[in-house]
């Protein structure tokens, strides 16, 4: 999957995830990519710093072939941050659950060894999810491994 920072006309800046560039392009054509502050479905990807290496830090390949995303429980709409999280946000959060579940495999609380598994080349990437603690997720950071977060709130459907 590939990380995009967006933009809508009202200059509201958002992030993206999309399964790949034609993915990001197709969604924007149509419509359904929605700007969570105003609702606006004009949206273009805004200008993003590349992502570089530290000097000690071996090359990192600039397309990863994979998301590596950690699901988590979050607390039900009215008691996220001491209000209610606003719907626009959270059918965005829904559609981005169900974007994840449908392209990537679920690898439960073995997250963190298949992450690191691939990016020493062990196994072929592709797209995971699942779960892994507070150390492990440090872990991979320290060894370069790209990974998020993703508030994981109940489906659409359920």
């Amino acid at each position: 999957m590939i990380h995009y920072q967006l933009q809508c006309r009202q200059a509201h800046g958002f992030d993206g995830w999309f399964k790949d560039s034609a993915s990001f392009e197709k969604q924007a054509k149509r419509g359904l990519i929605e700007c969570p502050e105003c609702g606006g479905t004009e949206i273009d990807r805004a200008l993003m710093a590349p992502a570089l290496a530290k000097r000690e830090m071996a090359p990192v390949a600039v397309e990863a072939p994979a998301v590596k995303a950690q699901p988590q429980a979050v607390a039900p709409p009215e008691k996220v941050a001491g209000g209610r999280l606003p719907a626009q946000m959270l059918a965005a959060l829904q559609r981005m659950r169900a974007e994840v579940e449908k392209n990537c495999d679920y690898v439960g609380a073995d997250f963190a060894d298949q992450a690191r598994a691939m990016h020493r080349g062990e196994i072929e990437p592709r797209g995971i999810y699942g779960e892994s603690t507070e150390e492990q997720a440090e872990g991979l950071a320290e060894e370069g491994v790209a990974v998020a977060k993703i508030p994981w709130v109940p489906r659409a459907d359920g």
